[in-house]
């Protein structure tokens, strides 16, 4: 279990320099803030798109076989996430800064497991489906309505801003490259959901998936997505690596209580420098 933790960028103990709720250009607060702030904007996305589908379209059951908006939950979910963990972490931060930590440093190895994977899904599957909505499925009358524009622009470009914001942002580290091979599980699995949709419900939720377009041109969108997401797994890490290298560190890392039962020293430092 050790090895496989370390794998995914979850080892014990789990980010001693709280890199995961900090910022190299804002507060632990502020971070928290606008984490919260960006959570909602595509909370309120999401709602107008399913209750516009339940209301005006009829087809409130379509709206989970969308990849946009599975990844919109999936973006939402974690900047909730790290919003109100970066609100404890701030708090605690005022009250004992040598002993902060944050919830998740000492919650079960699964949980941080879980969320190095999201991380690493969250930084880089809305850059592909912002590229595939714009280059291949936008059309003339993609930002005609007001509606249209909002939720367009929400869930196919603010996306990519959020996400993007994690990579340049704040301290969030590089990505384990066994990640890798979750993303690309995760289109895999995405695909058979695309495919029981048509069964199910009788439609493609991309026209590309219609293998009535031919055989040739449907193989080449099977291969070429999860390829463009490896280019961007490959060039996000590279951009995170770069940041961690040029952008002001965080602070000294504090040894937190985590899954595999970390203790905390910083009490037992203080006194030591008290006793100086």
């Amino acid at each position: 279990m050790a090895k496989f933790t370390t794998l995914v960028g979850a080892p014990a103990p789990f980010d001693p320099a709280s890199t995961l709720v900090t910022s190299p250009v804002f507060s632990p607060m502020v971070l928290a803030v606008l984490r919260l702030i960006f959570g909602l904007t595509l909370l309120a996305g999401l709602l107008v798109n399913l209750i516009h589908r339940a209301v005006v379209d009829h087809t409130a059951q379509q709206f989970f076989s969308y990849f946009t908006m599975l990844t919109g939950i999936g973006l939402m979910s974690y900047l909730f996430h790290c919003g109100w963990m970066g609100a404890v972490y701030a708090a605690r931060v005022r009250r004992r800064p040598a002993t902060a930590s944050y919830p998740l440093q000492s919650w079960p190895r699964t949980l941080q497991v879980l969320h190095m994977i999201l991380l690493a899904s969250v930084r880089t599957l809305p850059l592909l489906v912002s590229i595939v909505f714009w280059i291949f499925l936008a059309g003339g009358d993609t930002l005609k309505s007001v509606y249209g524009r909002y939720t367009n622009i929400t869930l196919h470009a603010l996306n990519t801003v959020f996400a993007l914001f994690e990579v340049f942002l704040t301290h969030t580290p590089v990505s384990a490259w066994f990640n890798l091979i979750f993303m690309v599980l995760i289109l895999g699995g995405y695909l058979g959901v695309a495919y029981i949709t048509h069964a199910t419900q009788g439609f493609y939720t991309y026209g590309f998936l219609d293998p009535s377009h031919g055989a040739g041109k449907l193989a080449a969108y099977i291969v070429g997505i999860p390829v463009t997401e490896i280019i961007f797994f490959s060039l996000v890490n590279g951009l995170v690596a770069l940041r961690v290298k040029i952008a002001p560190k965080p602070a000294a890392p504090r040894h937190v209580g985590g899954g595999g039962g970390d203790v905390e020293k910083g009490e037992h430092e203080s006194l030591k420098k008290s006793q100086n």
